[in-house]
């Protein structure tokens, strides 16, 4: 099975270009100040090899710009914007795939959450929340929807279930994990895994910012069903109460354990948090 690369951390390279992300939108809020440089490090992506650019809609909601002030109308425009500007760096690329960001519920929240699933929603509730930003991003014609850092076995359902009313529509879905067999709230993977097994539009599920020790072990507890997709962090450990991050992983040697991930059973690989162009470029190389 060919393997896809895909990109590595948005935030971290529009950071390393200067921008201040020490804001709840995070790196939507560029979206509205800046979005000429979400473009660039899509494009920068790409010429390391990606083959997919991940849009910029991970915080990016509607109750999210609407705590800044702006109305539902501005705020659908930056949605859609945001799978906009992936294009436009894919079609200067000349090649590649957009997957458009569903971030959970927990980054809303800005606290932490996407970490822990610990909501104060049920199924319910995070279906409806999930769904008008779903209907925006789906809209805008992306070539996938990437539902991405999902710790909660009640959001992964009420995902399942905004797949099943989009017929059409593809996705990853890709899981916030505590350790090499369970999702951040404690429900093994493999579970949580088997609520899009036989779903044909349903292209992989995987872990996502997550520690790179841990892939191996997600690899195999998810071997025998779905495609895989892994995109760990760097490695680096965030330290919440000082809003910083500790330790530090060269890009060689991610290059390195991404082949690993490849012959353990991966076929979508890239990196997540304080992950750079160059992490993504030593990935190709070493796949290839």
């Amino acid at each position: 099975m060919t393997t896809l690369v895909l990109d590595g951390g948005l935030a971290t390279q529009l950071e390393r270009l200067g921008a201040d992300l020490r804001d709840e939108l995070w790196s939507a809020r560029l979206l509205l100040e800046e979005p000429e440089l979400i473009r660039r490090v899509h494009a920068a992506y790409f010429a390391a090899g990606a083959d997919v650019a991940t849009t910029a809609s991970y915080q990016a909601t509607l109750p999210g710009f609407a705590r800044r002030g702006l109305d539902g109308a501005q705020a659908e425009r930056l949605i859609r914007l945001s799978v906009q500007l992936a294009g436009q760096a894919r079609d200067e690329a000349g090649r590649g795939l957009v997957a458009a960001s569903v971030g959970p519920y927990g980054a809303f929240l800005a606290n932490g959450a996407e970490y822990t699933g610990d909501y104060d929603l049920d199924e319910d509730g995070l279906y409806a929340w999930h769904l008008p930003r779903w209907e925006i991003l789906v809209a805008a014609e992306p070539d996938l929807l990437a539902c991405e850092t999902i710790p909660s076995y009640a959001e992964a359902r009420a995902l399942a279930r905004l797949l099943e009313g989009t017929p059409g529509v593809k996705a990853w879905v890709s899981f916030s994990c505590r350790d090499g067999e369970h999702i951040s709230d404690g429900t093994p993977i493999r579970e949580a895994a088997a609520l899009f097994g036989g779903n044909p539009r349903v292209v992989a599920v995987g872990a996502n910012c997550t520690a790179p020790r841990h892939m191996t072990g997600l690899i195999g507890a998810l071997s025998g069903g779905l495609p895989v997709v892994v995109y760990p962090n760097s490695g680096e450990t965030w330290d919440a109460g000082n809003r910083r991050w500790l330790g530090l992983t060269d890009p060689v040697e991610f290059g390195q354990a991404a082949k690993e991930w490849q012959q353990a059973g991966a076929s979508l690989i890239g990196g997540c948090c304080r992950t750079t162009p160059e992490h993504i470029r030593q990935i190709r190389a070493h796949l290839s």
